[in-house]
């Protein structure tokens, strides 16, 4: 079966498919690299299972997505930020039957094959399997902290760029410049519309604010995805105009606040405020900068096809105005979880999100809170009873309450309330923690106290929690 690489190669080969710093390839030679590598990869391929990547914002790292898409394997995207425990976690659960992984990654496991050796290989031809539908898998913790793969199809993302499309337009001259990780699923759908489209994308080994706001006056790109902390940064440096050829900036990990909403509209800044998760491939809401002053806080309506439900905690549909579950549907959602009951996250065939929010008379949609619970940090989710169960495992800590605290740079950060046998370190615990957890989901902020909140059921209250830690800031 032809890859969507080897597709747009045949349609627009002289076409600059790809930049990163001062190289360019062209569709037709992302297409000879990506072929090179899936013959390097194909004798290590045994079965349809998911190969696992390792990697970071590397050209390198977009043929070896592209590899795989060749030869019809599952590409499971491992967060770099992650521990090597987390790592395992997910390697483990997947069954994921290779570990590709750059050399400054260490990977325990046997399946595990560096890059570099992999590279050094005599290769072969290209295995191409014919049914597989899942094109990529990102694990996401649900609410109860358990990660989970998110099967991603090739369907769901070719809808998730269509409806992209149909929203922003469509210009052949497009440059897509991604300085979101590819791992995430902002990033790697970056790289599917590219050859869907056939744009370009402009890659960046990460997020350096000086340089993309030179890349943005010079007229290097038209279209940028960010979050929230990056768009501060932006304008943090920001002097001169952009080049008119910049004509949108995907805003997701959260709504942006007031002042930078306006500021945004002052500068003619074309933000494009938006809603969406790893189970819906990208983007499913988006707010467009005419409507942005007058709905703020909003995340929009959503992208053609799919449709939103508000539904309260009996099922009913909620009314204009009404906060409830957001549930969405549409052929950019998820089928499931990998290894998972595939029913489970789904009710009558709507995806069960477990946010909350509400839609107003003229359909746009707020979201009220974000799995009522989880913390986004800098464009990344924490999920505190993935930190509480960390951090209740240190034999000094009888329980733990994790909550988001307000911050100025990355919109919250983990502040963890702490019941404890015997007095302990701040440090101890945060060396601990760190063994254990991105450093993105080590608590910032400790409170020893004497009991948590619960309710009448036992569950842990973390609104008064968070109440408590942010009322302290005020």
């Amino acid at each position: 079966m032809t890859s969507w690489l080897e597709k747009r190669a045949a349609l627009s080969p002289d076409k600059p498919g790809l930049y990163a710093g001062k190289d360019v390839w062209t569709f037709s030679e992302m297409a000879i690299e990506a072929q090179k590598l899936a013959e390097k990869i194909s004798p290590y391929i045994k079965n349809q299972k998911p190969v696992a990547l390792l990697i970071t914002n590397q050209p390198q790292s977009v043929f070896f997505i592209h590899a795989l898409q060749m030869i019809r394997v599952p590409v499971l995207m491992l967060n770099n930020r992650l521990t090597p425990e987390e790592w395992g976690y997910q390697l483990q659960d997947s069954q994921a039957q290779l570990v590709l992984h750059e050399e400054q990654f260490s990977v325990e496991a046997e399946a595990a094959q560096s890059i570099d050796e992999c590279l050094k290989s005599n290769g072969g031809p290209i295995k191409r399997f014919e049914d597989e539908e899942i094109c990529s898998v990102m694990y996401t913790s649900g609410t109860t902290g358990n990660p989970k793969g998110v099967m991603q199809s090739y369907d769901n993302h070719y809808a998730s760029a269509a409806g992209s499309a149909f929203n922003i337009g469509h210009n052949p001259d497009d440059i897509w410049m991604c300085a979101v990780p590819l791992f995430h699923i902002s990033g790697y759908s970056i790289l599917m519309r590219s050859v869907i489209y056939g744009i370009a994308v402009r890659l960046y080994e990460k997020f350096d604010e000086q340089l993309i706001h030179e890349d943005l006056i010079d007229g290097k790109g038209s279209i940028i995805s960010v979050v929230t902390t990056m768009l501060q940064r932006l304008l943090d440096v920001k002097g001169e105009p952009y080049h008119p050829l910049f004509r949108c900036m995907i805003l997701g990990g959260g709504p942006a606040p007031l002042h930078m909403v306006e500021r945004c509209h002052n500068e003619d800044i074309p933000v494009f405020q938006s809603y969406g998760m790893t189970e819906t491939s990208s983007q499913f809401t988006t707010l467009s900068p005419g409507d942005a002053t007058r709905k703020v806080g909003s995340s929009g309506k959503p992208l053609f096809p799919g449709e939103i439900r508000i539904i309260d905690a009996d099922g009913n549909q909620c009314e204009t105005d009404e906060i409830g579950e957001i549930l969405l549907k549409g052929p950019s959602v998820t089928k499931g979880y990998l290894n998972r009951d595939q029913s489970a996250p789904f009710s009558n065939g709507w995806l069960k999100t477990g946010d909350v929010g509400y839609l107003d008379q003229e359909g746009f949609l707020f979201v009220a809170d974000r799995r009522s619970d989880l913390i986004i940090s800098g464009g990344e989710n924490v999920y505190p009873a993935e930190v509480e169960s960390v951090l209740a495992g240190h034999p000094a800590v009888i329980e733990a309450g994790v909550v988001g605290k307000k911050d100025d740079r990355w919109g919250e950060v983990p502040a963890a309330f702490l019941v404890v046998a015997d007095q302990i370190d701040e440090e101890v615990l945060i060396h601990y923690a760190k063994e254990r957890l991105a450093a993105y989901k080590v608590p910032k902020v400790f409170r020893f106290t004497d009991a948590l909140p619960r309710n009448a059921s036992g569950k842990l209250v973390r609104r008064m929690l968070k109440e408590e830690i942010n009322d302290e800031s005020v």
